[in-house]
C-alpha cells in the first residue's frame, strides 16, 4: 500500500528531537505567530486581520470553534498562535495560477507532500480535469456548473451522488447546500463531524436530548473543578487555556485525563499578561492522569462507584429530572476494581484521588474531544462521562456541564442547519413547508459509508464543500482508490490539497472566497453566520479584497450548481439567495428550531444564544423527557502480545488535515513529522532504540489487507505502557475503514492496533515469500496472531 507522505520535499534526515517544552504559549507563541504573518501576508495585511480576528464587527477564527469572551471582554490580539497561522495561510499572498497548473501534472502534485501543496498558495480560477488528461486546465464558472449538472441529472438516483461538507463552510451556504441536495432528492450528505464528535451527538442526543454542549463560556470561569478528558488543548484549542486560566484564578482545580503529558496543561504563559512574557506562568492541571488508550469507560465508572459509596450524590436531581439511576448503580455495585486498574492502567491511588475533587466539587464541568469519540466505544464513554454529571447534578446550573470542545470553527453550525446524514422528521416537515416540496425521509450515507458506496460503484459523484476528504478519511488508499472509482470528484476550495489529485474521470476545482475576504453581490457587501461549542451564533465579515476576481462564494457556488442542476424545479429562488444572504436567513427563521428573528438577533454584537433545554431549565427533550442513565461494560481493546494501541493526533504546528510547519516544539519534534512516541519501556521490549527508523503495521479482522506505513522515527514520551501516538495524515491508512465506533460509525482513530518492524520490513518492500516476511511475528511464520484483538 502507498504511503501518501512517501514522497517528501523536506528531507525526514533533517528531523530532530529534543525535549519537551514546559509551557505552551508566551514570547515563543507571539514570536511564531507574527513571523508567520508577515511571511505570509506582509505588514499590511497582517494588521488589516489579525486586528479583525474574532471580533465582534470582523471576521470568526476558520480553526477551532472556542468561543468569543463576551463583547467588551475581548482582547485587541483575540486569537492563538494557531489562528493566526490559520488565517495567513488563507490570506497568504501566494498564488495558485492555471500557469502553475500548466506547470505540474497531477501525478508530479501527487508526489509532493501535503505542506508543499499548502505553500502553493490560493487557487486563482476554476480548474478542471478532462477524461485521460494529466494536468487541470482552467474552465469558466458557467461550463463547470453546467458539466455538475449534466453529470448530476444523468444518473438513475439521486442516491448515486454524495456531497460531502467541511466545518468551515458558513450557516448561510451550509442551509443552501443541504437546501439543495435535498432538493435533488437525497439525504446523502456526509461531514466531518462523522469523523469526530459524532460519537457525542449520538451519545447527547440520547442522554439530555440534544447533542450539543451544555455549558458557557461563564460557566468555565466559575467552574470549581474542570476535568479535561481526551483532549490536548495547547495544540488543538489553544485559546481554551485562556479560559483556563481564568477558572484558576477563580479558584477552579482543574484535571487532565490523558495519556500523554502535554505541555499546554503543564504550564501556561499567557502572552495576554505581562507574567505570561516574563513570569513563570500558570500551572494549569492541578492532576493529570496518565490513562492507557481506550481505558477511560473503566475509569469513568470507577469513579461512579466511588460517588456511590460516599452518597456524594445529587438525590434531588436523580430523582426530579433523571431516569436509570437504580441500574446504573447495581451495575457498578459489580464493578472489578482489577480490571479497572488493568484497562485504564491507573492505580486505586489515583482514581479515588480525583473522585474526591469530584466529591468536594459543588460545579463540575466535563471537557473532552477525540480522545473519547473515536473508539469502538466512544459512544458508551461519552454516556458513562454523562452518568457521572447526573449523580452529582452537574447540568443546568452556574459552573457546571457537559461540554464537547468542537475542533472546526462552524462544524457544529452546519448540523445545526440541517447537514446530516439522518435528519429528523421535523426538520424536514418545515422544509417541506417552506419550500413546498417533500425531502427525502430515508436516511442517507455518512462518510464511511459514502466511502463504501464509491468503493462499490454505487456512488459515481462525489461534491465536496470544503476539506480534504483523502487526508481527513481512514483508510487512505481505499478511500483514494474509491474516488478514483468515480465519474465526477467536485472540490470547493481555498488552496491545493491532496483531494484534488485523487480525481474522477472528470474532476472540478471551485475556488472560493475565505473567510478573511470581502463579499460583495448585487444586494452590496453580504457577511455570514457561524455557531460555536456553546451554541452561541455570531456574524462574520471579512475584510481583506479577494484573492482573485475570478473566486466566488460558497454561497455563490452553491446557488450555481443547484440552479444549474434543478432550474425552476420546486420554485426555489436560488438567485434571489445568491443576490441577497438575508433571504437565506429569513428561511432559517422559519425552518431551523431556535432560530426564529435570526436575522435580527445575529446582527447584535456577538449574536445570539441558542436555546438549550438542559441548560436552560433542566428539561430534557429525550424519549422519556428526563436525563437518562446509561449501563455499560467495561468494553476495550486489548492488543494481542507484541502489538501496541495507536491514537493518532495533530502537531502543534497543524489544524486538522492542514499542515502549518514542520514544528512541534511541545513535543520537541523539529524539521518532520514521520515520529512515534512510545514509552521507553516499550521502545526496549520491542528491541528498538529511541531514535531508531521503523515501520508501522496494522491489520482488521475479516480483510486480508496488511496495512503499513514507513520509516517512522521513535521518539521516547511520558505515555502510558502499551499506548502509542503517532501524527495524522501520515498514519491515517492504518486505519481500517471497517472500525468504527458502535452507534456512530465514527472511524476509531485513537485505537489502532499496531505491530512495529525495523525499518525495510514493511509490506510496502517486501514481496510475498520473502523470508523477512517473519521478522517480529509472534510464531517466526505469520505476523499476527488467530485472535481478535477487539475484546471485551
Amino acid at each position: 500500500m502507498r504511503d501518501t507522505q512517501n514522497v517528501q520535499d523536506y528531507q525526514e534526515s533533517d528531523l530532530t528531537v529534543g525535549h519537551q517544552k514546559d509551557h505552551a504559549a508566551g514570547v515563543t507563541a507571539v514570536a511564531v505567530s507574527m513571523k508567520r504573518s508577515l511571511d505570509h501576508m506582509g505588514a499590511v495585511r497582517t494588521a488589516k486581520t489579525l486586528l479583525k480576528l474574532n471580533q465582534a464587527e470582523g471576521f470568526d477564527c476558520m480553526s477551532c470553534a472556542w468561543p468569543d469572551p463576551e463583547v467588551g471582554h475581548r482582547h485587541t490580539a483575540e486569537f492563538c498562535e494557531n489562528g493566526a497561522k490559520a488565517v495567513a495561510e488563507e490570506a497568504t499572498t501566494a498564488r495558485a495560477t492555471p500557469e502553475f497548473f500548466a506547470a505540474h501534472s497531477i501525478a508530479e502534485l501527487d508526489a509532493k507532500s501535503e505542506w508543499w501543496l499548502g505553500q502553493q498558495g490560493r487557487i486563482t480560477q476554476p480548474m478542471v480535469k478532462r477524461p485521460g488528461a494529466t494536468h487541470y486546465t482552467a474552465i469558466e464558472w458557467d461550463e463547470a456548473f453546467r458539466l455538475i449538472a449534466a453529470e448530476l441529472n444523468g444518473l438513475n438516483s439521486p442516491d448515486e451522488a454524495t456531497f460531502y461538507t467541511s466545518g468551515r463552510a458558513s450557516n448561510e451556504a451550509a442551509f443552501a447546500y443541504q437546501l439543495f441536495v435535498r432538493a435533488f432528492g437525497t439525504n446523502n450528505l456526509p461531514d466531518c463531524s462523522n469523523m469526530c464528535h459524532e460519537s457525542t451527538s449520538v451519545a447527547l442526543a440520547e442522554a439530555i436530548g440534544i447533542g450539543k454542549a451544555s455549558v458557557s463560556i461563564e460557566d468555565v470561569y466559575q467552574a470549581k473543578l474542570i476535568i479535561v478528558a481526551g483532549q490536548n488543548p495547547g495544540t488543538n484549542h489553544p485559546r481554551m487555556l485562556s479560559a483556563l486560566e481564568i477558572a484558576k484564578d477563580n479558584g477552579a482545580t482543574i484535571v487532565s485525563i490523558n495519556p500523554l503529558r502535554e505541555a499546554g496543561l503543564t504550564r501556561f504563559k499567557n502572552p495576554q499578561r505581562p507574567s505570561g512574557v516574563v513570569g513563570a506562568g500558570t500551572a494549569i492541571a492541578d492532576l493529570h492522569l496518565p490513562i492507557k488508550v481506550n481505558g477511560d469507560i473503566a475509569l469513568f465508572q470507577a469513579l461512579g462507584a466511588l460517588l456511590l459509596e460516599w452518597d456524594a450524590l445529587d438525590h434531588d436531581f436523580i430523582e426530579r429530572h433523571t431516569t436509570g439511576f437504580d441500574a446504573w448503580k447495581a451495575h457498578l455495585a459489580t464493578l472489578d476494581w482489577d480490571q479497572v486498574t488493568e484497562v485504564s492502567g491507573l492505580s486505586r491511588a489515583q482514581i479515588t484521588e480525583l473522585a474526591e475533587l469530584l466529591r468536594d466539587s459543588s460545579a463540575t464541568v466535563f471537557c473532552w474531544a477525540m480522545g473519547l469519540t473515536q473508539h469502538r466505544n466512544g459512544v458508551a464513554a461519552i454516556r458513562e462521562l454523562c452518568n457521572l454529571a447526573f449523580a452529582q447534578g452537574n447540568i443546568g446550573k452556574p459552573g457546571a456541564g457537559l461540554f464537547p470542545v468542537r475542533g472546526h470553527s462552524n462544524v457544529q453550525g452546519d448540523r445545526t442547519m440541517g447537514i446530516w446524514e439522518r435528519p429528523p422528521q421535523h426538520f424536514l416537515d418545515a422544509l417541506q413547508n417552506e419550500f413546498g416540496f417533500d425531502p427525502p425521509r430515508e436516511h442517507g450515507l455518512d462518510v464511511v459509508d459514502s466511502i463504501r458506496g464509491m468503493r462499490d460503484g454505487k456512488v459515481h459523484v462525489f461534491i465536496g464543500l470544503g476539506g480534504n476528504f483523502v487526508q481527513a478519511s481512514p483508510d487512505t488508499d481505499v478511500v483514494s482508490d474509491a474516488l478514483r472509482n468515480t465519474r465526477l470528484t467536485v472540490h470547493v476550495s481555498t488552496k491545493l490539497n491532496r483531494s484534488h489529485l485523487v480525481c474522477g474521470d472528470t474532476a472540478l476545482i471551485l475556488p472560493t472566497k475565505g473567510r478573511t475576504e470581502k463579499d460583495v453581490q448585487a444586494a452590496g457587501e453580504q457577511w455570514i453566520s457561524v455557531e460555536d461549542s456553546t451554541c452561541s451564533v455570531h456574524a462574520s465579515r471579512g475584510p481583506l479584497k479577494p484573492a482573485s476576481p475570478h473566486l466566488r462564494s460558497e454561497v455563490e457556488i452553491v446557488t450555481g450548481i443547484a440552479q444549474a442542476t434543478l432550474g425552476d424545479r420546486h420554485g426555489i429562488a436560488w438567485q434571489a439567495m445568491r443576490d441577497d444572504y438575508s433571504v437565506i436567513r429569513q428561511h432559517i427563521s422559519r425552518v431551523v428550531p431556535g432560530c426564529a428573528s435570526y436575522e435580527v438577533n445575529v446582527r447584535r454584537p456577538g449574536g445570539f444564544v441558542m436555546p438549550h433545554p438542559p441548560r436552560d431549565s433542566r428539561t430534557f427533550p429525550t424519549s422519556s423527557g428526563l436525563a437518562e442513565f446509561a449501563v455499560n461494560p467495561i468494553d476495550t481493546i486489548v492488543a494481542p502480545p507484541g502489538h501496541l494501541l495507536l491514537q493518532t493526533l495533530r502537531s502543534h504546528d497543524q489544524y486538522n488535515t492542514t499542515i502549518y510547519g514542520l514544528s512541534d516544539r511541545y513535543r520537541g519534534v523539529e524539521g518532520g513529522r514521520k515520529v512515534i512516541f512510545l514509552h521507553a519501556d516499550d521502545i526496549a521490549a520491542h528491541g528498538f532504540t529511541d531514535g531508531q527508523l521503523i515501520d508501522i503495521e496494522t491489520w482488521w479482522p475479516g480483510d486480508d489487507v496488511v496495512r503499513a506505513v514507513e520509516d517512522f522515527r521513535v521518539v521516547a514520551y511520558d505515555t502510558p505502557r502499551g499506548s502509542a501516538a503517532a501524527y495524522y495524515p501520515e498514519t491515517s491508512p492504518l486505519i481500517p475503514l471497517d472500525s468504527t465506533a458502535d452507534g456512530s460509525n465514527t472511524p476509531t482513530s485513537k485505537s489502532v492496533v499496531i505491530k512495529l518492524l525495523p525499518a525495510g520490513h514493511s509490506p510496502n518492500r517486501r514481496k510475498p515469500g520473502d523470508p523477512q516476511d517473519a521478522v517480529g511475528s509472534d510464531d517466526g511464520h505469520k505476523r499476527w496472531p488467530d485472535v481478535d484483538p477487539y475484546l471485551s
